[in-house]
This record gives C-alpha cells, sequence and structure tokens, in this order.
C-alpha cells in the first residue's frame, strides 16, 4: 500500500468518526482547516456557516481552480435514538479531496491558483447558497466535485466522467376558500373541492416525453375538527423533478397554473411558494473530456464509464447556476457501495478513495501544472 493511500484512508477513519449533520460541522471543518493549514494553504473558516476554504497560490498567472467536497453527515433514527451518520459518502469526498489538495501542496502548483471547498449543508440544500453568498466561488474559473456511485450505478474500478443530476424542487400551495355550515354549501367554497381539481389538473400535465420529468402531489391536508363546516383552507405539497433546467421552469409554469386553474374552478384562490430545491447538471465539455482521460489514465479503458443520469438532486450545480461562466465537472466514482445512499448501513470499499484522489490530481495536473 502507498503513503497516499494509506493516508487517504487514515484521513477518512478520522472524518468517520465524527458525523456531523449540515451546519454543525464543527469538528470536522476544525479537522479539515488544520489539515489544509498544516500542507501550507492559506484558510478561510466559518464560510458559508461552517464551510472552509483553503487557497494555495502560484508564482505563474492562470485559471483558478477550486475543487469541492461536501461534508455533513445525515440524521437517522437507531433504535430510537437520533443519531447522525455518514451515510452518503461524504466523508469519502472531503477524504478524497484533503488528500488531492494535500499532495499537490507538497508537488506545488505552476501556475494559477487552487482553492479548496469544504461545504457544509448539503443535504439541507442550502450549504452551497451560502458559501456562494460568502463569495466563495468570486474568483473561480474551473470547479470540481466528485461523488460515491451505489453498485447499481458503477462498481469498483469504474468511474463516469459526468453525473448527470436532474433538478429538483419542492412547491406547496393553498388553496383558500370560504367556510360554511355543512347544510349550507352554497353559502361557501369548499377548499377541498378546488384541490382536488387542482390535483386532476397537475396529474394532465404534458412535458415532451424524450425528456425525463415529472410531478406529484406528495401532500393535501385540508380541514378540521368541525367535520360539519365547509373547509375554507387546504394545503397540497408537489415534488418536480426534471432532467435539464429549462423543463423544470416549464415544469414549474405548468404546475402553478393547473393549481391556479383548479381553485378557481370553484371560486377558489391559490397561493403557491416553491419551498427548495435544486437546479440540473450543466457541464463543460472540455471539463467532462478531461474527466475521460484522468479515468481512462487511472482505471484504464474498462474503467471509464458513459455519462450517467440520475433523478437525484445535487446543490453543487447551484454554484454553475450563480455564475454561468463557471466551468463545471462532477465524477461519479465506483466504490461496491451497498445497499444504497442513505442507508444507515451504507458501506464501500476503501480502495475506491484512492482512486478518487489520482482522477483528481490527473485532471488539477491538466489544468494547474505541478512541479514534482
Amino acid at each position: 500500500m502507498t503513503l497516499l493511500a494509506t493516508r487517504v484512508k487514515e484521513i477518512w477513519t478520522t472524518l468517520h468518526s465524527i458525523p456531523e449533520i449540515g451546519f454543525k460541522e464543527v469538528k470536522t471543518a476544525a479537522f479539515l482547516a488544520g489539515q489544509l493549514q498544516h500542507s501550507g494553504y492559506q484558510i478561510q473558516t466559518g464560510v458559508g456557516g461552517t464551510g472552509v476554504i483553503g487557497t494555495l497560490t502560484s508564482s505563474r498567472p492562470g485559471p483558478t481552480l477550486a475543487l469541492r467536497a461536501d461534508m455533513d453527515a445525515l440524521p437517522h433514527v437507531i433504535d430510537g435514538q437520533d443519531a447522525a451518520i455518514h451515510s452518503c459518502g461524504h466523508d469519502a469526498h472531503a477524504a478524497i479531496v484533503l488528500a488531492a489538495a494535500q499532495e499537490l501542496a507538497a508537488k506545488g502548483i505552476t501556475q494559477g491558483t487552487l482553492k479548496i471547498l469544504f461545504q457544509p449543508a448539503e443535504e439541507t440544500l442550502l450549504g452551497a447558497t451560502r458559501m456562494i453568498e460568502d463569495g466563495a466561488i468570486d474568483d473561480v474559473d474551473i470547479l470540481l466535485g466528485i461523488h460515491l456511485r451505489p453498485i447499481q450505478e458503477a462498481a469498483l474500478k469504474q468511474a463516469t466522467p459526468a453525473l448527470c443530476h436532474g433538478a429538483s424542487y419542492i412547491m406547496e400551495a393553498t388553496i383558500h376558500g370560504s367556510t360554511a355550515h355543512g347544510a349550507r354549501p352554497h353559502l361557501g367554497v369548499n377548499a377541498i373541492d378546488g384541490a382536488a381539481a387542482a390535483v386532476q389538473a397537475i396529474n394532465a400535465i404534458h412535458i415532451n416525453p424524450v425528456i425525463p420529468a415529472t410531478v406529484k402531489v406528495t401532500k393535501l391536508h385540508a380541514g378540521g375538527a368541525t367535520l360539519n363546516s365547509i373547509p375554507d383552507k387546504a394545503v397540497m405539497a408537489l415534488d418536480l423533478r426534471a432532467q435539464n433546467n429549462a423543463t423544470m421552469e416549464e415544469l414549474i409554469e405548468k404546475a402553478t397554473r393547473a393549481i391556479q386553474a383548479g381553485a378557481a374552478t370553484v371560486g377558489g384562490q391559490a397561493a403557491i411558494n416553491i419551498l427548495g430545491g435544486c437546479p440540473a447538471a450543466e457541464y463543460a465539455q472540455d471539463i467532462v473530456d478531461l474527466a475521460k482521460e484522468a479515468i481512462t489514465s487511472v482505471l484504464g479503458e474498462k474503467g471509464l464509464l458513459a455519462p450517467v443520469t440520475t433523478p437525484g438532486g445535487e446543490d453543487f450545480h447551484f454554484f454553475r447556476k450563480h455564475k454561468p461562466a463557471l466551468k463545471t465537472g462532477y465524477i461519479g466514482l465506483g466504490a461496491d457501495l451497498t445497499p444504497g445512499l442513505h442507508h444507515p448501513e451504507m458501506t464501500f470499499n476503501k480502495e475506491a478513495l484512492l482512486d478518487g484522489v489520482n482522477i483528481l490530481l490527473y485532471m488539477a495536473d491538466k489544468i494547474l501544472g505541478t512541479a514534482k
């Protein structure tokens, strides 16, 4: 086993032992910041809450490359007790990026600037936005991310150069009617009727079937303790997913019209809010091509997978949405991961950690160059 392989596993072991949920990654951030500082990086802490940025500058002008890793664990309930568990592999991502950062600092970059972004609260879909607000990518030209994949997508010694997440959003709507006695329904506006009409209109939405997209009602609540009164309010929630951002905009627009029209059919009104979500992946082709080259160099031609499309979301894509000129790339790394992401017993083959490090090192060397 090489020194680099040993080091990245040791980093992972440390991070795995201190799982912390979003915006509470205090121990995690302190460990990562200390390691970066010891390696010669200039450090910023408290970025976007608990985020950490390390900066390494060369003596020659060139692009600014950033390597980003999420660092939050997921909340679980085990035997009736609350527990934070790294069940999505963020400890692995942070270990890969830190080990790569240490290696690049030891070798030295020959041009441009290298930034290391350890991002909080990816699972809440708020961490990237908070780091953006604190200026984390203002000077960044190229941003790279990496994520372990379930065995169904990629086995050990396999990787995809482009993990194509879809856009994912949650909408909430309140249908307002007017209350009345159940014996005199003509004097009121039944919000449940408006909600039912809205559900039917939502189910009738059509999107170009060539593009994966879906919208469904995931919550509907109306009425109260008095069962012989016409309810004046119904609250509904929708889950919307689309494989590209333009289709998501169309889906949101059509869902909004469907809810408003449904409420209007019975004389009600609708108030609609987007509660949260994240945009779809949009990658620079030259960065995808570089990722293909890196994967082939590290894992061989048999290890290079085609781009993988997934309906899952990732807040990494807020970075490019905020800065359209930003070139982004996001690698999906095979690790024989079972039984699945977000499962409290998720496990993976630790040999994949070194593969991830070497892929990022290859790409960083091609972009910034290394002295050794």
